[in-house]
Order: structure tokens, then sequence, then C-alpha cells
């Protein structure tokens, strides 16, 4: 594939032969669902069940409908309200608060990406462990070793081109969905109400604490398995027609939104909190296993193999996006904006993935788990959520992007409510991995800094020093709280 310069709207009106290298509808569903659907619903009846019972789980889920169907209805309107403007939450954030706070959307939307498919591949191998112990909870030297075949795998198939890597994401995800189907279909005859309603609230269980407690640690959970909404606005300047990519982002979101809440709420039914929450993930086999015996493990534990891997490859493809196209207009350093012969961001590529496997390595030494790496990715990810509604909001005030007289207090609304979202996500995350994050943000401070001195611009604005000294100086006490050990995120 070739990527020209034209605009996304000259590109959405050229001609089927102008644009055989874009991306049409089916493409980009399948890269928002398989953005979504990865390891997040196999492991959903443990990680939802390890803080909360029923009544918390379905206020859990009753809070990120409303609040991801918000950011669903955020990204549809931006990439209509604004066509000019690509690379989704990175673009968005750039053009309504400045270079800086651009910057650290990127960097944040960067950051949950590889250190997701860090995750991917802690679980991917968790799960294979059913069949070769040695891979223990998929951060054992084999593990790592065969974590790290499939990174570079995966990394030459991309170097091919964009579109062919799309295409096996679009078979892998068909591929995927249909033993959660199968699953869904099983278990809702298979479900038990006494089960469901043994200790709803959750308060024979003191250590769960009370409903609001319970509800928080449900957030990140949900969250993770809802990252990827965005994964069309991401990639709109290969899109062939513009209207495709507020169609693939909502029809994404109604798909997995079905998914998640009935394989979650209908494992309640099978299995008591406690017994879920002991199981090992992916907790979906465990589920399974129960009502049909081993080969529903079996049957569980390939699905997610499969499932990871699309995953894998369409998150490879949303963190190569990001630093690339932020280096082609001057916000990350120019090196990052380099293309191979077949359009691909081959220096981002490559500097994502490198990254991806020095952390396969940390895991051996910290034995992060699953849960712990999906928790950062998950926080790490929430700027750039804030900042999309918060510049959907903004439109809705000042009016660009609307036609004379068209209303626009459901868009403000809208805005607001996925802006609040987003707060209340960060309120939930907890201090550990707010801290964590608060290093690896600090860290972009020097990426932003090389970019503006290759522009010859200045370095901050007196806002954006103050944005910048207070990243730094969190930065710095995230670190040493971590020395001394008074935080552990992983």
């Amino acid at each position: 594939m070739t990527v020209t310069n034209s605009s996304p709207a000259d590109a959405a009106g050229a001609k089927a032969g102008a644009t055989s290298g874009k991306l049409r509808l089916g493409a980009l569903s399948a890269l928002v669902i398989g953005s979504m659907v990865g390891s997040g619903v196999f492991s959903l009846p443990q990680n939802m069940a390890a803080g909360a019972g029923p009544l918390a789980i379905l206020i859990g889920w009753g809070i990120t409908a409303v609040g991801m169907l918000a950011l669903a209805f955020v990204y549809q309107s931006l990439s209509m309200r604004r066509p000019d403007l690509d690379a989704g939450p990175y673009a968005y954030a750039k053009a309504g608060f400045g270079s800086y706070v651009g910057f650290n959307s990127a960097w944040g939307y960067w950051l949950s990406a590889w250190i997701g498919n860090v995750s991917y591949a802690v679980v991917m191998f968790s799960a294979l462990s059913y069949f070769f112990p040695a891979f223990g909870d998929g951060n054992t030297w084999q593990a790592v070793l065969g974590a790290s075949i499939l990174l570079w795998v995966v990394h030459a198939l991309i170097l091919v081109g964009i579109r062919q890597a799309a295409f096996a994401n679009l078979i892998v995800t068909i591929a995927k969905i249909a033993p959660v189907v199968l699953f869904i279909a099983i278990v809702v005859i298979a479900f038990k109400v006494d089960i469901f309603s043994l200790d709803f609230t959750g308060s024979a269980t003191p250590t769960l604490g009370s409903i609001m407690q319970q509800t928080k640690s449900t957030m990140l959970v949900t969250l993770w398995a809802f990252i990827g909404i965005e994964g069309a606005s991401v990639l709109s300047a290969r899109a062939e027609r513009r209207t495709d990519i507020a169609k693939a982002t909502i029809f994404g979101f109604l798909s997995c939104l079905a998914l998640y809440v009935l394989v979650s709420v209908l494992s309640l039914g099978i299995l008591t909190q406690p017994e879920l929450a002991a199981l090992k993930n992916p907790s979906m086999a465990g589920v399974l296993e129960h009502v049909v015996g081993p080969w529903g493990a079996i049957l569980i534990n390939i699905a997610l193999v499969v499932s990871v891997g699309g995953a894998f490859l369409s998150w490879t493809l949303l963190a190569a996006e990001i630093p690339f196209a932020a280096a082609r207009d001057g916000t990350m350093p120019k090196l990052l904006g380099v293309q191979n012969a077949q359009g691909v961001p081959a220096n981002s590529l490559w500097l994502t993935n490198g990254l991806v496997q020095i952390f396969l390595i940390i895991t051996l030494f910290a034995q992060s788990t699953y849960q712990a790496l999906f928790s950062i990715a998950s926080v790490a990810i929430l700027v750039p959520y804030v900042l999309s509604g918060a510049f959907a909001a903004k439109l809705a005030i000042t009016g660009e992007g609307y036609r004379p007289g068209e209303r626009r207090l459901g868009a403000l609304f809208v805005g607001l409510l996925a802006t609040v979202y987003g707060a209340w996500l960060v309120y939930a995350a907890g201090l550990s991995f707010l801290f964590m994050c608060a290093i690896l943000y600090a860290v972009g401070i020097g990426f932003y800094c090389v970019a503006r001195r290759e522009r010859g611009e200045p370095m901050f604005g007196v806002v954006e020093a103050v944005i910048a000294i207070a990243i730094a100086a969190l930065g710095l006490i995230a670190a040493y709280l971590m020395w001394t050990g008074a935080i552990s995120p992983l």
C-alpha cells in the first residue's frame, strides 16, 4: 500500500481504483471489534468477581455502558465534524488544547497499546499452559520465548503492508467471536437463578467492602474490555469512506457490549462469586468446564489463543500508527515518521515492538501478572479518552464543525458525559496505577523536547510548562515510592 498526501476528504471521494489500498467498512468494523475482543472477555468472570458481587457488577456494567456509549458517540461525531483530523484521540487533543497536550494524548495512547500487548502475551501463554504446563502463568522463560517469537512474526506480517494485516485481522475476528457466542448459548441453558441471587450484594464476603468499593473494583476491568473503541478513528486516514468510521465505531461498541455483559452476568448463575474469584484465567474456561466437562476448557483456551493473536495484531497496528502520525506533524521526533516502501510506519513499529520485547523479559523478574499489566494499560489511556470527550464538548460550545442553526445541546451533553466518565475512572483506578503511569508520562517529556528542537520551536508555553513540571514531579515522587516499596503496581 502506498500512502499519499491527499486529505481525508479527497480520499473519501476518490474512485475505487485510487482507493484500492484503503480499508473498507468490514475491515474497519473488524479492527474495532478485534481491538476490543482480545483477552478481556475470556477473563471477565474472574476479573469481575474478584472484587465484586452480582449487584455491584450489574451497576458497574450500567456505568460502563453509559460512559462508553457516550465515548462511542464522541468518536462518531468527531470523525464527521472534523474530517481533516486523522489519528483519532491524538489529533483531537492537539487541535483542541495545543501541541503538548496533544503529545500527551498520543503518548498515553501509545503506552496503553504496547503495554496492553505485553499483557496479551502473558495471558495467551497462561492459556497455553493448559496444554503445556511449562508456560505457567505466562511469565516463565518458556512463555517469554514463545511470546517473543509471536511478537516478531506479527511484526514481519505488518511490515508487508497494513491492508494485508487488516485482512488477516478480519478473518481472525470472525474465528474468535464464534466460541464466545457458543459459550453464551450453553451458559444460558445452564444458568441457575438461585446461584445468581446467592449473596447478591456481596455482604457475606467482608473483604469485598461496600457496594461503592465493589463497583470501583470493576471499573478498570470494564474499561480494559472496551479499549479499542476508537480503533477506526485512529486509522481514519486509511479508510476508504469517512462515513464508515462512525458506522464501524457504533456497530463494534454495541456488539461487544452485548457479548461482555452476557458473559460476565451469566457466569454468576453457574458458579458463586468466591468460586469465580478463585478461577485461573482465562476464567471462561473454568466456567464452561463446570457445565460441559474438560472439552469446554479446551475450547475456551484455544479460542483465547486465537483471539489474543488477533488483538495482538490489531493493537500493534494501532500502536505503530500513533507515533507515526504525531511525528508527521512535528509532535514526536522525525525518525518515527518514516515509512517503508509498503507505506508502513516502520521505525515506529520497530520502537514499539522493541519495548514490548523488553517488557516481556522484565516479566521474568517482576513476575508481572496479566491483571496488573492490563490495569496499567487501562490507566494510561484515560488521558486520551478524557481529552476526546472534552474536545467534543468544546466543538459543541464554539459551534466549530456545525451548520448554522444546528442544535448542539445533545452533543455538548454527550461530550461532557464522556469527560466525566473518564474522570470517574481516574478516581476508581487507585494511586498505585496512577503513580506508575506518572513515571511513564514523565519519560515522554524528553521525546517532546527532541521534536520541538528539530522544528526549531519553543519547548513550552507557560501553561504547558506548568503541566510538564507537574508531570515530572509526580513521576519523581512515584519513582521514590516504588523504590521504597510504598507502592508496587506490578
